[in-house]
């Protein structure tokens, strides 16, 4: 029998046709004689949609087609099974099971946990990351928190929030000067590169610091390494076990891997293969040395961060002081990274497989502890009369 996949993306996100291109491209790769694919598109307005025409990407050129067309639906559980249930009219109709779920979501409202969470209070098994996982991963401030504790090498940096940008400006602009320009200036919770800028001056940062605010509340500094390298690993597994796949030199046509580099092929191409499109050099050029402490250093975070199924660990490596410093995690990359496990020896259709196994792998594990007591305490309560502590207004 075949394993229903109900694949999730889009979202109210700025990386939401992002998520439709990774999204797209593992529906085409995932083995047709193993799974039953349900592709399920959450629109920009968050409705729910379902329908084989999804898997053309061609569909999302006109929404209003898709919205024709396509049918909303919301997830929900009955009798221990998983339903897409169809939302329109009075009667409610079961248009699709679910055995597993498997987001392809990238950005704030859907990686960040927010999705998670949601998949969770349902219980449906799902690959990826937890809850806590993928909101550590989306949070560039607390993440660098928690590699500090860890002894995770960061670069400097300074954060704050857009309110307190406002009321203490001429000491946020202190703290950046001491970092020392030039600096990036980054939204703490997006991905993509979208709102990222680099500042050299002062009326530099002031701009880039008003650009970030439009996309989040809280803004992260941090010191441009200059002359550096940038390198990215991916890993595969869960908190027991943890494999890296080949690591990537990337190679942007700004001072950093825009939005533009890494989606739109630096403006050169038409159409998008996502991050597979991006330029880079597999394996990198690096030491064999340097290759392997930062392959540990990716299983480290991993595990730190509470990641599962696949993600991708961005560092920078300063070439002058010889050092790397993790810039930081993808939980859902861009293309899952399939184009760094297929040179090692690993193909697309794999690596899929491999999630999807360690998602219903986990699931059966998290279902045998105890997360609820049979027995209702309340059962046997008189009232409020017996409750002691318990203050009533």
């Amino acid at each position: 029998m075949k394993i229903k996949v109900g694949v999730i993306f889009g979202g109210e996100t700025v990386e939401h046709e992002v998520s439709i291109i990774s999204a797209i491209q593992a529906i085409n790769n995932m083995d047709r004689n193993k799974y039953d694919i349900i592709p399920i598109y959450i629109g920009k307005d968050r409705t729910w949609y379902t329908g084989k025409m999804l898997e053309d990407i061609n569909i999302y050129k006109d929404m209003d087609l898709l919205k024709r067309y396509a049918k909303k639906v919301t997830l929900c559980k009955k009798d221990n099974t998983y339903f897409l249930v169809n939302t329109k009219g009075i009667f409610r109709k079961d248009v699709a099971e679910l055995d597993v779920a498997f987001p392809i979501v990238h950005g704030i409202n859907v990686e960040d946990g927010t999705l998670q969470g949601y998949l969770d209070t349902i219980g449906i098994p799902y690959v990826g990351s937890r809850v806590l996982g993928a909101a550590l991963g989306q949070d560039k401030v607390v993440m660098k928190q928690v590699f500090a504790a860890e002894d995770i090498p960061v670069v400097p940096y300074t954060w704050f929030y857009d309110t307190e940008y406002y009321t203490k400006k001429e000491e946020i602009e202190k703290k950046v000067k001491r970092l020392g320009y030039p600096v990036i200036i980054k939204p703490a919770n997006l991905g993509s590169s979208v709102g990222i800028s680099i500042a050299r001056t002062e009326d530099e940062l002031e701009k880039s610091i008003e650009e970030a605010i439009e996309y989040d509340t809280k803004i992260v500094v941090e010191k441009v390494i200059e002359n550096m390298t940038e390198v990215n690993c991916s890993v595969l597994g869960n908190y027991q076990a943890q494999q890296t796949g080949v690591l990537e030199e990337v190679m942007g046509a700004d001072e950093f891997l825009s939005y533009q580099d890494k989606y739109l092929g630096g403006g050169k191409t038409k159409g998008s293969k996502g991050m597979a499109s991006t330029n880079r050099i597999i394996p990198a050029r690096i030491s064999d040395d340097l290759t392997k402490e930062i392959k540990e250093t990716s299983k480290k975070v991993f595990r730190a961060l509470n990641l599962s199924g696949v993600c991708r660990i961005d560092y920078i490596i300063d070439k002058k002081h010889n050092k790397f410093y993790v810039n930081e995690p993808n939980t859902i990359p861009g293309s899952l990274s399939f184009y760094l496990w297929e040179p090692a020896g690993k193909p697309y259709n794999e690596l899929l497989d491999d999630m999807i196994n360690i998602a219903i792998k986990d699931f059966k594990n998290r279902s045998s502890k105890t997360y609820s007591f049979e027995t209702n305490i309340l059962s046997n309560c008189n009232g409020l009369k017996g409750s002691k502590g318990m203050k009533v207004n």
